[in-house]
């Protein structure tokens, strides 16, 4: 069968969705489990947008070694080399550049004629190919370009030494016949189109993103760009799991495979859902909670009698497996760390053993620890940063009656080591954790978001709260478990803060690279 590689953009594009703000060692643990998934490529970044992704990039480049890690760069020389040093110390090191090719684009954005435009995506892919052996380049706004002039522009980069082409659908305004189409032409009159790769990236505007791709791959395209949960700019991209098991249950029709572990799905799913704080919604094709659920009478007794009546995709297949009682109170530091390297965390003795402390605590007060538990402990533990002060919460306090003015009380160690002992007052408990909080920057915080869910099932699961915040000029997104709502908050808060002061702890360190 044809071999179609899976270009996942979950860390750039994905990462570009509002509210999203991943650090370094959450973009790490998404990166490492992309790998586990059997994605073919990695976009890391944009290694020239600010020192907090070229660092992010440089270490997944470092860290990943069985896929294809990228990093994202205009046509630029500065970009170029910017990229280069991030990207250099890879198995493979490869580059993505992109120059808008679209009328518009050209015209209002660019400020170009088209021969400027061909000019510059030329010389720009001549310079990258003296660094990097896999060049790819991508005409943005591709779709809305004249296609006479993109086949024109493809020929020439391609003879520029290009080892890719990209061609987006960046607004999303394509339908699949049309796209289609556009690769079917493309493959056909582009000089030295049968010498290189022909991409597909796809936005979901119109909510045909998944459907285009899969049209280009009819016609010619070699690779997918998509996200993990289809999260992505406005509308989000192509979902990786829905083409990814499309390919799959319909390889009879599609001829083609991915490499994809595809038992890796739920749980990549679960992780980027975490770290990013965007909730799947119920009905989400493939992993969403209700993919497999069954309500109708009718459909029940046909999946009782035969599963196959009604389910097309098996749960199994995407690792959604029933999985019991997995750690008790009783277990030791031993067999927590074999389930913990069991589930693919690579901790270190100090973090492992924070981990193991958590799910004592757990252990002892939870009837059940569940893996959903597990994975939320190991993963805050994972992501954690440890060469940064930051602030700790010791214990909060909630004074609240329905007469009563909601009173909050909070002990936190300081990242100078001190600590304080602050309270509050709101019209809530919960206003009242965060006007508590609050008093220990300097500033005014505002919230923009805050919600709570649990995880797992049952009166006893853990609540995970999440909040975005903006404070000194930046937006952050913090979050934290808990079998207690109100401890959860005042954790997801504090956790929001302190990623204030790893980024400016990183903006101090490094100089801006554009």
């Amino acid at each position: 069968m044809r071999k179609i590689d899976i270009f996942d953009t979950t860390l750039r594009d994905g990462e570009q969705s509002a509210g999203i703000n991943l650090n370094t060692a959450e973009k790490i643990e998404i990166a490492k489990q992309l790998e586990r998934l059997g994605v073919t490529i990695i976009e890391a970044g944009f290694p020239a947008s600010s020192p907090g992704d070229f660092e992010a990039v440089n270490r997944i480049a470092g860290t990943v070694k069985n896929s294809i890690v990228t990093g994202l760069a205009r046509c630029i020389q500065k970009d170029i080399d910017t990229t280069w040093e991030a990207i250099k110390v890879a198995e493979q090191p490869h580059i993505h550049i992109f120059l808008a090719t679209s009328p518009i684009h050209m015209e209002y954005k660019l400020k170009k004629s088209p021969e400027q435009v061909m000019e510059q995506a030329v010389e720009a892919v001549k310079y990258a190919k003296k660094f990097f052996p896999l060049v790819q380049w991508s005409a943005e706004d591709g779709f809305r370009s004249d296609r006479e002039f993109l086949a024109e522009i493809i020929g020439e980069v391609i003879a520029a030494g290009a080892t890719t082409i990209n061609i987006p659908d960046t607004v999303g305004y394509a339908s699949p016949n049309e796209y289609g189409e556009l690769f079917k032409y493309l493959r056909e009159n582009a000089r030295g189109a049968d010498t290189v790769k022909f991409s597909a990236h796809c936005h979901d505007d119109l909510g045909m993103a998944v459907a285009n791709s899969i049209a280009a791959i009819q016609n010619g395209a070699d690779q997918v760009e998509c996200t993990i949960n289809g999260i992505g700019e406005r509308a989000g991209n192509a979902a990786l799991e829905e083409i990814g098991v499309a390919m799959h249950i319909r390889k009879d029709l599609y001829q083609v495979e991915t490499g994809l572990n595809l038992k890796e799905i739920k749980r990549s799913s679960q992780l980027v859902s975490r770290l990013t704080g965007v909730v799947i919604q119920p009905n989400k094709a493939v992993v969403g909670k209700n993919a497999f659920a069954h309500e109708s009478g009718i459909h029940q007794d046909g999946v009782l009698k035969n599963p196959e009546t009604y389910e097309i995709i098996s749960p199994a297949l995407i690792g959604e497996d029933d999985i019991p009682l997995v750690l008790g109170k009783h277990s030791g530091r031993a067999a927590f760390r074999d389930r913990a390297e069991t589930m693919g965390y690579e901790l270190s003795d100090e973090k492992l053993n924070k981990a193991f402390q958590e799910f004592k605590r757990l252990a002892d007060r939870k009837k059940e620890v569940t893996e959903e538990d597990l994975v939320t402990i190991l993963t805050e533990q994972q992501v954690s940063v440890e060469d940064v002060a930051l602030f700790e919460l010791k214990s909060v306090q909630v004074q609240y009656g329905t007469e009563n003015i909601p009173t909050a009380t909070a002990s936190v160690i300081t990242p100078e080591g001190e600590t304080k002992t602050l309270a509050s007052t709101g019209s809530g408990s919960v206003e009242a954790i965060f006007n508590t909080l609050e008093q220990l920057v300097n500033g005014t915080v505002n919230i923009l978001d805050y919600r709570v869910k649990s995880v797992g099932k049952g009166r006893d699961a853990l609540g995970e709260a999440v909040i975005n915040l903006s404070y000194n000029g930046y937006t952050s997104t913090g979050r934290d478990a808990a079998l207690d709502v109100l401890e959860a908050s005042a954790k997801a808060y504090l956790n929001a803060i302190n990623r204030q002061l790893i980024q400016e702890s990183i903006r101090a360190q490094q100089p801006v690279l554009v």
